[in-house]
């Protein structure tokens, strides 16, 4: 088991965290409507510098799973309650910060008590007790609770009120602002707000709308793309199946978020939580989508011009059929040939790439449109693993033999959604009218995400372009 008992650093710990106070114990009873300031006896400390501990143990071990053990150190730590399961969005689980601005490290306490809102409400500062108590990493994110078969677990509820004490402090959290460019460990589990976002069209501009968490594919939590007007860089929302306000529709505006930087329960992507629907101030009509291929003229023919099933292909019969298969950031990731139940088609996924940002493009050899009219373009696609819209197909009639220099047209296609947690099936795309376009055409599907971060498998097969 890799843990680290503290009872004999003690010296050496009390530096490291930053004593600031010592002070005497007095009995008291909390009160469900006076709350006097709890005198502590022993050391305080903060969440940072628990944190630290948990780093320096981690690189001195070279381990993400060591845990750090507190025993007879008589520390208390010191922090502000930045999670709410008012609304139901957090469950048995308190996200605390050192500080209610600027904050500087958070920690997640899961604890066997449902709810906590009424005892440890947003904004309460309590005090710790930490001997006896773990931290490790779970689910990717720095976790304080009972050390149990080498996994950092709940506080059981019986020992709530013996670790946990109530400051008569509640603070004003000021959220930090950050970018979704900024996720990183190092801000995970604090209060944070971005600011000029906007949910994916195909999510919202659609006849039948997305809801935060109330789709049948969704397990557990409904995870939807928010996406950067400032830099088009995506974002998981991930709300619970149990939060109250999972069947709202998401809404179409545009604004700003306010709540918990964290990871999903795997622990490699960075998610977006929050407290309750209020943490969204979506109020600004004016959306920043870019804009599609507006064909006007009648489309729709029974003769085929374009088709592409992938079948007894491999990747290299596709850069010989002048297919471009081309990462763009410079990394590894590329489509593959991808084969089920004897079926073949193109695939991709960023899970486990390591690459952040990951921008992929597939594109079609030249295609002619020169003698047909009418023309559209469909495919089925197969939405794996669906945490984030990250998809988007695109044409051109002028390809420079450069993709970062082409003049692309995005098609108005609706991607479909996927279930977050397995395979889903395939769905038809389209048809989308492409008929105002004519000569040699290209069409492409860009795969951009980030891992950690939106990594969506996607399968494509029976690409086709008819016309008369």
């Amino acid at each position: 088991m890799n843990s680290i008992n503290y009872k004999l650093l003690l010296g050496a710990l009390l530096v490291m965290l930053g004593v600031t106070s010592c002070v005497q114990d007095d009995d008291f009873t909390l009160s469900p409507l006076e709350i006097n300031e709890p005198q502590i006896d022993g050391q305080l400390t903060t969440v940072d510098g628990v944190v630290d501990v948990l780093l320096q143990e981690i690189n001195d071990e070279g381990n993400d799973d060591v845990k750090v053990t507190f025993e007879d150190t008589n520390l208390y730590m010191e922090a502000y309650v930045i999670s709410s399961d008012r609304a139901g969005n957090f469950f048995e689980e308190l996200i605390v910060q050192d500080r209610a601005e600027v904050p500087t490290a958070g920690l997640r306490i899961p604890i066997d008590v449902n709810p906590l809102y009424v005892t440890y409400e947003f904004g309460r500062k309590i005090y710790v007790k930490l001997d006896g108590l773990s931290v490790g990493l779970e689910n990717g994110v720095p976790t304080l609770g009972v050390l149990s078969s080498d996994r950092v677990n709940q506080i059981p509820s019986f020992l709530q009120e013996e670790y946990i004490t109530r400051s008569a402090e509640v603070a004003t959290i000021v959220p930090l602002e950050i970018t979704i460019e900024d996720f990183s460990d190092d801000i995970v589990n604090l209060f944070v707000t971005i600011t000029d976002l906007q949910f994916n069209r195909a999510d919202v501009l659609v006849n039948d709308p997305l809801s935060f968490a109330g789709e049948p594919t969704d397990e557990f939590d409904g995870e939807r793309t928010l996406e950067s007007c400032a830099t088009g860089a995506s974002a998981i929302l991930s709300t619970s199946t149990f939060a109250d306000f999972k069947s709202l529709d998401l809404p179409a505006q545009r604004g700003s978020f306010e709540g918990v930087l964290t990871k999903n329960f795997f622990g490699d992507e960075f998610n977006l939580v929050l407290n309750s629907v209020a943490g969204l101030q979506f109020d600004n009509p004016d959306r920043c989508d870019p804009n599609v291929l507006e064909c006007t003229g009648e489309s729709g023919g029974s003769t085929t011009i374009f088709s592409e099933n992938f079948t007894g292909l491999s990747s290299t019969d596709l850069t010989n059929a002048g297919w471009i298969n081309q990462n763009v950031t410079g990394g590894s990731l590329d489509y593959e040939i991808g084969s089920f139940s004897g079926n073949q088609y193109a695939q991709i996924t960023g899970f486990r790439s390591g690459e952040n940002p990951f921008e992929v493009w597939l594109v079609t050899p030249e295609i002619n449109l020169d003698g047909s009219t009418a023309e559209e373009l469909a495919f089925d696609l197969q939405v794996n693993f669906d945490n984030g819209n990250i998809l988007t197909v695109f044409i051109t009639d002028n390809f420079t033999g450069d993709i970062t220099t082409t003049e692309w047209a995005q098609l108005d296609v609706t991607i479909p959604r996927g279930p977050s947690g397995s395979f889903g099936s395939f769905e038809s795309v389209g048809p989308v009218n492409i008929s105002c376009l004519d000569g040699n055409v290209r069409v492409a599907f860009r795969y951009k995400g980030a891992d950690p971060g939106p990594t969506t498998r996607y399968h494509i097969d029976n690409l086709e372009i008819s016309g008369n």
